[in-house]
């Protein structure tokens, strides 16, 4: 994840760390775990998943629609390749 602001950074991926205590969505630590055993390591693979909360906050923000959980999960199971990039 570019590092625009480190403190947006830290609040998102403050995001991803809350949802993988909490276990939700539980396709969070599934694909952290998925990431983990195709070789990144724990704080890479969080970063990958904070791009998509990152990438997902941006386009609620810009046009101004309400969060979808089933496009946030698909979005992780494409990870490493990025929303932006299909």
């Amino acid at each position: 994840m570019e590092e625009h602001n480190p403190q947006v950074k830290k609040l998102i991926l403050q995001v991803v760390s809350n949802q993988l205590k909490d276990n939700d969505p539980p396709e969070t630590k599934q694909n952290l775990n998925r990431l983990m055993s195709e070789g990144y390591s724990r704080p890479a693979a969080k970063e990958l998943i904070a791009a998509v909360v990152a990438a997902h906050i941006y386009d609620m923000l810009n046009q101004q629609r309400k969060f979808d959980n089933r496009k946030y999960i698909e979005d992780l199971e494409k990870l490493p390749t990025m929303p932006w990039d299909h």
